[in-house]
């Protein structure tokens, strides 16, 4: 990969950003070429390379969308349990959804398992920042154990993420928002 590109607004670079997002969680990531990100995106090859230089640049850009998602929800709550309460209940909400194939981060990681690859990296710091979320809101609220049971619920997210995949979803969702709960009132 080379070095990280300055992301430049513009309308094909969201176009394309968009449509290998959605081609990447529908199908997977190695699984779709650039070839046919540029062709559904309708854009043309050196479009593509003026924005991405390769094609581990797109999947990085794509996994730093989910995250930045993940991140805006938490910024949107307030400390301690209600952030826990917000960024739980949206994953718990997302594994209903329709198209939902699991979590962005655990597929690519699959994918890449070299830890050397920078999605692999991504993935990892995704995780890392998760894990630091979970443990310093657990602390916030009141927690004795934040940190086993920040390690806790990364272990719950991780299962529910899978089993609202392969499994129900709606009894991994309830099962998720249950063993928030459980942990909260253990820090009681």
């Amino acid at each position: 990969m080379t070095a990280p590109v300055a992301a430049r607004p513009s309308e094909a670079r969201d176009r394309l950003l968009r449509t290998a997002s959605d081609l990447f969680y529908a199908e997977g990531i190695r699984a779709v070429g650039v070839d046919r990100v540029i062709g559904e995106a309708g854009v043309t090859r050196a479009t593509f390379y003026r924005h991405f230089p390769s094609k581990d640049d797109l999947v990085v850009a794509y996994l730093s969308g989910v995250d930045g998602l993940v991140r805006a929800i938490a910024a949107g709550a307030a400390e301690g349990e209600p952030r826990l309460r917000a960024v739980i209940g949206e994953m718990a909400e997302s594994l209903c959804l329709a198209g939902f194939r699991g979590c962005a981060f655990i597929n690519a990681a699959a994918e890449f398992p070299d830890p050397r690859s920078p999605v692999h990296r991504a993935v990892a710091a995704h995780r890392t920042w998760l894990a630091a979320l979970f443990e310093r809101e657990l602390r916030v609220a009141g927690h004795p154990g934040p940190t086993g049971a920040a390690a806790h619920l990364m272990m719950l997210r991780d299962g529910a993420m899978v089993a609202g995949y392969l499994a129900d979803p709606t009894v991994a969702r309830r099962t998720l928002r249950r063993g928030l709960d459980d942990l909260l009132r253990s820090g009681r």
